[in-house]
């Protein structure tokens, strides 16, 4: 009889039964006899787990298995998803070209710096430590960038914003288009920068320098141009140069300016008047309002059955007047100023209990005192106040009062177009879209690109650095869009233009049930903007190599599978289309 030396492998058979699949898994020998072929089964491997019966059919084929620590090592690990979906967005915009149309060093280094703003904002000499904890520095080919690299391309790209900007405007307006402009600060670190001074803090930081920057935008809220300005700049100072780029820099002969009521001037009106083609939206003063009242041009009645109707009144020639009456915010109104007024009669009873008590005596120190306490809150006109040297009294103005709360929630908005161009409930819309100025204002000050503060000392580096932070707006701007449908934000864009005008905004029915239960259709959470970017952050690029080897041997890169999740939000990322 021969020996049986012959080959072991293991046979797989399949039986059907009532239904069902029977595998059995067996260890088998061939050998020779006589001859002939002859099978011997040396055991039943059914019990095993498929993993395990893989493993023995591949060890019995000639490979060799060595544990996982022994076959290679993981040398480093870089986050990269959310780098991966800023560049693609990048990409999808054609950020690039944009920026120059031959590729360069400035280039490349001003693209990472847009990118990096994105994921995580800091100052230049900490972006050039940051970015090599992602792919980030690899990926855009900046590895070897010092912080004086990044301020070199900061000053190449100052020298190429109008160039850029007229490239962004031509993408987005068209003649006739709406352009949106309204005018904020961002505070400094020092004081040796001569854009930086004191000004209208709107960052709540009264007594700190400042800088004013205006943002132009379309009319969906998309940025395409930002101006720097001195901290003391007023407001309607920057409006009528923003006009003028538009048409001149531009090329927009035709347009609709909007901007709020202390932006658009009466001297920046009669100036737009004289150019033909440019028309504006903005809103009354409270003072105006108060006049059209009492000259009976508005009749508070009427708004007991309607919320919107357009007058006429011969302070405004060639102008429509739409006033607009929102229930809502009366209510608001009236709820804020009587706390206001309660707040301030507490603090000025306990004036009057020191005087009353001769602990504060003296009209002029009395007065400083009452002074601080009515101006706190703003209320002063709202008070009769009788000061003497022992004795101090107040009492609320009626009247006053009446007067003022007649006018809560009554606006007017203010424009040149006439009827056959804009209707007036698309007129009060228009106006509103200057939200989406203020929302831009803050995701660049404070939710997720951190202008603020600012610690550039050079004039051109400050201008710089907002333009930079500007362009990374832009490319967040088209992602937020893109992510719409994995966030809270509402979808049904379209249905803005059928609602209430001036009735307060109401989310869809789709995205109240987003913000009610935090989670989609599909059962999983409701994301921010930021929360994507750390659920993509999740997705890393691993190094690995052997163990074993010389250092310079070669190294191999294995990247993270995205879930489900992860994969949605890259795919929605590239199905942006300018």
């Amino acid at each position: 009889m021969a020996s049986r030396t012959g080959t072991a492998h293991v046979v797989t058979t399949k039986r059907h039964y009532n239904g069902k699949v029977y595998c059995t898994h067996l260890l088998r020998r061939s050998y020779r006899e006589d001859g002939k072929v002859k099978n011997e089964t040396l055991g039943n491997l059914s019990h095993l787990s498929d993993a395990v019966i893989d493993l023995i059919r591949r060890s019995l084929a000639g490979e060799t298995f060595v544990p996982v620590g022994q076959a290679f090592e993981i040398s480093s690990s870089r986050s990269h998803g959310h780098i991966q979906a800023v560049q693609l967005a990048m990409q999808r915009l054609g950020l690039a070209s944009l920026l120059s149309s031959k590729p360069c060093r400035a280039r490349d280094l001003v693209l990472a710096m847009v990118a990096s703003r994105i994921v995580t904002p800091a100052t230049k000499l900490a972006t050039t430590r940051l970015w090599h904890t992602s792919t980030l520095a690899e990926d855009f080919g900046v590895s070897d960038a010092s912080e004086d690299d990044l301020y070199a391309a900061m000053d190449w790209l100052l020298g190429a914003q109008d160039r850029i900007q007229k490239k962004l405007a031509t993408r987005h307006l068209s003649e006739d288009s709406l352009v949106l402009y309204d005018l904020s600060s961002s505070y400094f670190e020092g004081s040796h920068c001569p854009l930086a001074k004191l000004g209208y803090s709107r960052d709540g930081k009264p007594g700190t320098l400042q800088v004013n920057y205006g943002l132009l935008t379309d009319g969906r809220g998309c940025p395409l141009a930002v101006s720097v300005f001195e901290g003391n700049t007023s407001d309607s100072k920057t409006f009528l140069p923003q006009v003028q780029r538009v048409r001149e820099q531009f090329g927009i002969k035709r347009m609709v300016m909007v901007g709020d009521r202390g932006m658009i001037s009466q001297k920046a009106i009669d100036a737009m008047a004289q150019e033909d083609g440019v028309d504006w939206i903005t809103a009354l003063r409270s003072s105006a309002i108060r006049a059209l009242v009492e000259q009976s041009h508005v009749q508070l009645g009427l708004f007991d059955e309607r919320n919107l109707l357009e007058i006429s009144s011969p302070d405004f020639p060639n102008e429509r007047l739409v006033a607009c009456r929102n229930p809502e915010l009366a209510r608001l109104r009236a709820h804020t100023r009587e706390s206001l007024l309660q707040a301030t009669e507490k603090n000025l009873a306990r004036i009057k209990a020191r005087v009353d008590a001769a602990k504060l005596a003296g009209q002029d120190k009395i007065g400083v005192a009452v002074g601080k306490v009515v101006n706190q809150y703003k209320v002063a006109k709202h008070f009769e106040l009788v000061i003497a040297d022992d004795a101090f009294t107040f009492s609320r103005k009626v009247d006053s009062i009446a007067a003022e709360a007649a006018l809560d929630g009554l606006y007017i908005i203010r424009t040149s177009l006439k009827a056959a161009r804009m209707d007036a409930s698309t007129c009060v819309r228009t106006y509103k879209s200057l939200a989406q100025v203020e929302r831009a204002f803050r995701s660049l000050k404070m939710v997720d690109l951190k202008v603020r503060p600012i610690h550039h000392h050079l004039e051109g580096r400050v201008r710089s650095h907002i333009f930079l932070c500007m362009l990374a707006f832009y490319v967040e701007w088209h992602m937020r869009d893109a992510w719409r449908e994995l966030m809270f934000a509402d979808e049904d864009q379209a249905a803005k233009a059928a609602r209430d005008p001036v009735a307060p905004a109401q989310r869809s029915d789709a995205a109240m049930k987003k913000v009610l239960s935090h989670s989609l259709e599909d059962g999983t959470p409701v994301h921010s903007f930021q929360t994507l970017l750390k659920m993509l952050e999740a997705v890393v690029r691993n190094t690995c190599r052997t163990p074993s080897a010389a250092q310079d041997a070669p190294a191999f890169e294995v990247t993270t599978t995205p879930d489900e999740k992860q994969k949605r939000a890259l795919e929605l990322i590239a199905q942006i289309k300018l």
